[in-house]
């Protein structure tokens, strides 16, 4: 039966002995006992007696429940989760002692320290700053650092502080390229080269430092003058815009002289070679006719004499409409309208009227005034 009910006065709840006890249970004999069971088991004696030894018992196992509950707060503060785009570097003592990956991971307090990186994420660091080109001009250059912890070991243990580290390198480095850059590239079509060699320039001071950063990209906005200069650099931009505008159109209109001259000259020049051409050939042709008539004059020397005479008349007065020839012992001269000759002729070809040179008498029918003439 329970303790409490009737005929049960000798049961004790906290395990005592028959101890005749009407009333309900004395709490502080109850937490004596329970002292003393504690102090058993943490080899405190439990036998003393007397109001010092009872309050030395007490104030011991006080301290014990303490230790307990620390050791429990101890182990509990031990307990770190490491998240899966983590990496957690442990040192005991300050040492190194090992780099933990993702879970749920203990280790103890005091003696060692945990420090937590993010890997997988990619960290930006914007940087702007007015800087010296190498034409001695001043630009505002804004740009975007993009990076993650290659090295995790690195990043904890080699360098105090690696952010700073990296603004640092970085504004060493866009300063070193830019000022070895004229500002025509730096504010036009030279950002993307720009871009590269601080990228390259910054990951070397990173690894120098040895920081464990590894830099993804950089990205450089557009570059601009300072407030104070901005109007002048405008006018300087628009100036270039047109001599750029103003080169083109002279390059196309050059495009479109230049083959219609050559085209000219190359006609020109076809035309003399066949003028070239036609006068050597017909110069030939002369020579070559005149050695013929030269054979021929050498076997018959008064027909090709004639032959001439009347050949050359008729080429000398075909190309004459009037021919005068001078009468013999008076002042009248001799009128051939050929003209008219040739006109009636073709109106009247049945007239006796001469049309051609070969129809005019012969030496020997004319005067002797116009023979001579003629010879």
């Amino acid at each position: 039966m329970a303790w409490n009910e009737p005929g049960g006065k000798d049961k004790d709840p906290w395990g005592g002995g028959g101890k005749n006890n009407d009333g309900p249970p004395d709490l502080d004999e109850a937490f004596k006992k329970l002292q003393e069971k504690l102090n058993g088991l943490f080899g405190g004696g439990s036998g003393g007696k007397g109001s010092n030894e009872n309050s030395g018992g007490g104030f011991g196992g006080i301290l014990v429940v303490l230790a307990v509950v620390a050791l429990i707060i101890y182990g509990i503060a031990g307990i770190y989760q490491v998240d899966a785009k983590e990496r957690a570097v442990v040192l005991q003592f300050g040492a190194f002692q090992e780099i933990k990956d993702s879970g749920l991971r203990w280790n103890a307090p005091i003696i060692s320290q945990v420090f937590k990186v993010n890997v997988t994420t990619e960290s930006q660091y914007p940087a702007r700053g007015l800087m010296l080109t190498q034409d001695e001009s001043i630009v505002e250059l804004p740009l975007t650092v993009q990076y993650n912890v290659a090295d995790v070991k690195a990043y904890v243990l080699n360098v105090k502080d690696p952010e700073i580290s990296l603004r640092h390198a970085t504004d060493s480095a866009i300063r070193h390229v830019i000022g070895s850059t004229e500002l025509n590239q730096v504010l036009s079509e030279g950002r993307q080269k720009i871009a590269a060699e601080v990228k390259m320039r910054l990951q070397t001071y990173l690894d120098n430092y040895g920081t464990g950063i590894l830099v993804r990209d950089v990205n450089i906005q557009e570059g601009r003058p300072p407030e104070e200069v901005r109007a002048a650099f405008d006018d300087v931009i628009k100036a270039k815009e047109d001599e750029e505008r103003l080169k083109n159109e002279a390059q196309a209109y050059a495009n479109a002289v230049i083959p219609e001259a050559r085209g000219r000259a190359q006609r020109m020049i076809e035309e003399a070679e066949a003028y070239r051409a036609e006068v050597v050939a017909r110069a030939e042709g002369e020579s070559d006719r005149f050695e013929r008539l030269l054979a021929e004059y050498k076997r018959a020397p008064a027909v090709t004499r004639e032959r001439l005479y009347i050949e050359t008349l008729e080429r000398v007065m075909g190309n004459t409409s009037k021919v005068m020839v001078d009468v013999e012992g008076g002042n009248n001269m001799l009128y051939l309208p050929l003209d008219r000759m040739v006109q009636q002729g073709s109106a009247a070809p049945a007239t006796n009227t001469p049309t051609t040179l070969r129809e005019i008498p012969r030496q020997e029918s004319m005067p002797s005034n116009i023979r001579r003439e003629i010879r």
